[in-house]
């Protein structure tokens, strides 16, 4: 359980964010179906709180990050609670973080950075259960050929696409 959560507005809709005890961000949630489907997979159905200073400065950095305003912050410096991920999972997310705003990676790619040529299937699994975007920003890799991969995330690709396009993501032909 963690320390809190909030939700706060974006660009593309209602977002939220839940700390551990040390400020540490354990999970972010892009727009879901309500705000109680939101709160309900970040408090478990705890009431929202007042974030932590640390916290809010996440927060503001996503909303700038996902309107377009400051495409200069790739949130690298936000501190993530990646307790209960597999090593895989976190070599993966600290790769997709070093992606920087409006840039792509393709699955492939992550794989060959990893060590593991050959399981970008895997990737795409890892940043489909990704607990974090779009802090660790899955939303930048995509499928080989300039294909857009799939999204996990509430809106599914349509806000794949938002989130690249916001950020000027130049992709190749589909």
């Amino acid at each position: 359980m963690p320390a809190g959560f909030a939700l706060f507005d974006t660009a593309v809709g209602r977002c939220g964010i839940a700390w551990g005890t040390d400020g540490a961000v354990t999970a972010v949630r892009l727009p879901e179906d309500s705000d109680e489907a939101t709160a309900q997979h970040l408090g478990g159905g705890e009431a929202p709180s007042e974030p932590p200073e640390s916290v809010a400065r996440v927060i503001a950095a996503v909303v700038a990050l996902v309107s377009g305003a400051n495409l200069d912050d790739d949130l690298a410096w936000v501190s993530l609670d990646m307790q209960g991920l597999t090593d895989f999972q976190r070599a993966v997310y600290d790769v997709a973080r070093r992606i920087p705003p409006g840039s792509t990676r393709t699955y492939g790619e992550i794989a060959t950075e990893i060590g593991l040529p050959g399981s970008a299937r895997a990737v795409g699994r890892a940043l489909g259960e990704n607990p974090f975007p779009p802090v660790v920003p899955c939303h930048r890799v995509t499928a080989a050929n300039g294909r857009t991969g799939g999204f996990s995330a509430g809106g599914g690709v349509t806000t794949k696409m938002r989130l690249l396009a916001t950020e000027q993501a130049v992709l190749g032909l589909w």
